[in-house]
């Protein structure tokens, strides 16, 4: 598998898809300072060949309402 280079939003993801670990746009702008996720998935699904899968869950906005966030996990075969 090809390696992202380091110290890039992409490595991080990639580094923290690896730990078996799920991943929120708001948890990568928290950890990361990432703020274009999807564009990162997009590449560690395209460039790098990894298998991941979104999920769609609800939570509360910062008003109280209720939106749906992807949230992203690498797919392991067993």
């Amino acid at each position: 598998m090809k390696t992202p280079r380091k110290n890039t939003h992409t490595y991080n993801v990639w580094q923290w898809l690896l730990k078996g670990k799920t991943i929120t746009s708001m948890q990568a702008i928290d950890m990361f300072k990432c703020t274009r996720l999807a564009e990162v998935i997009h590449r560690l699904k395209n460039e790098y060949g990894m298998d991941i899968k979104s999920n769609l869950i609800k939570m509360k906005n910062h008003n109280g309402t209720l939106v749906e966030i992807a949230k992203y996990e690498l797919i392991t075969e067993f």
